[in-house]
């Protein structure tokens, strides 16, 4: 029994790789880049690669992406031959070599102009229910890969979950605005009322969505912290977040002075994880509260997972106006 984990190089490659091996679970990890999780340097878009990395493996855990930095710097033809092409090939080889469980990230990014209310609405409850409206390269083709995954279910029987991930890099916020206002820390902290997950959790999410996938057969899940918020926050965390904060986490102001942190004054939407919870039997670890108790006991925002893994940008190169150039 052998995993077969793409992107071995990226944030959460490297963090499978690292679980796994210390499970002592074989694993192949495969990246366009060398790294010491690689252990075959190659592209997803070479068939003939992808078919040779596929022996052996009863499961695929596909995290190799261009991700939504990348598209101020690669051709929409580069992110339809990665995340699509590069998604079928594995599914076709997966079908081939007699693959038992396919665990897809994708991310939240899908939902796209779904994820923003219009003024003077309430923040959007964001739940698989919702449907996604992509806005750029990125979203269009990870949705188109998720469809691919479903389609080789229905056709091949090939058991196939996909797993849409809010946040977890490290690096810092891609808004321009949010940077001049809020340390890169402190933004973070306050995701994970709405929008962030540890990648500690992210991984254990995977090994409870291949624990569960052929008895799913097909499936789709919000994968973020769970969020403290209910439906009927939704309207004042849109207009006075901090109110709504300071309700459920009385003392968290406090903690936060200490670091010279504020909360956002208005939150725009909330990642619903529920479905995951109940349906993959995923427990995740890492919340808002975990992480006020971790900071008031002198700890950081990070994991060890996190920490040991770092930050490793998404560009060799560097940018004025920020960590990547966004449009």
């Amino acid at each position: 029994m052998k995993a077969l984990v793409t992107g071995s190089a990226g944030h959460l490659g490297e963090a499978m790789i690292r679980t796994l091996r210390a499970a002592n679970h074989p694993v192949l990890g495969i990246d366009i880049l060398e790294s010491p999780f690689t252990d075959k340097v190659g592209t997803i878009v070479d068939r003939d690669f992808v078919r040779e990395s596929m022996k052996g493996v009863d499961t695929v855990y596909h995290t190799a992406t261009l991700h939504k930095p990348h598209v101020a710097t690669h051709t929409p033809q580069q992110f339809i031959d990665t995340n699509i092409s590069g998604t079928l090939n594995l599914l076709q080889e997966a079908v081939a070599a007699g693959v038992k469980r396919f665990i897809f990230t994708s991310t939240t990014s899908v939902f796209g102009d779904a994820l923003i209310p219009p003024a003077g609405s309430p923040a959007e409850w964001i739940t698989e229910k919702t449907r996604p409206i992509p806005k750029n390269i990125y979203g269009v083709t990870k949705e188109a890969a998720e469809n691919l995954c479903q389609l080789y279910y229905r056709n091949f029987r090939l058991p196939c979950i996909v797993l849409r991930t809010s946040r977890f890099f490290p690096e810092d916020d891609d808004n321009k605005k949010m940077r001049d206002i809020y340390t890169s820390d402190n933004i973070k902290a306050n995701e994970y009322l709405f929008r962030r997950v540890d990648i500690e959790d992210t991984v254990t999410s995977l090994l409870a969505a291949a624990e569960k996938a052929e008895s799913i057969g097909f499936g789709k899940y919000i994968i973020s912290a769970t969020t403290p918020f209910t439906p009927e926050d939704m309207t004042l965390l849109r207009t006075d977040a901090i109110a709504v904060v300071r309700r459920l986490f009385p003392g968290y102001e406090e903690i936060f002075a200490k670091r010279g942190w504020k909360m956002f004054p208005a939150i725009d939407r909330v990642y619903v994880n529920a479905l995951a919870r109940t349906e993959l039997g995923w427990q995740p670890r890492h919340d808002f509260a975990d992480l006020l108790a971790r900071l008031d006991a002198g700890g950081t925002i990070r994991s060890p997972l996190a920490q040991a893994i770092g930050c490793k940008g998404y560009h060799e190169e560097e940018f004025s106006e920020g960590p990547y150039p966004v449009h």
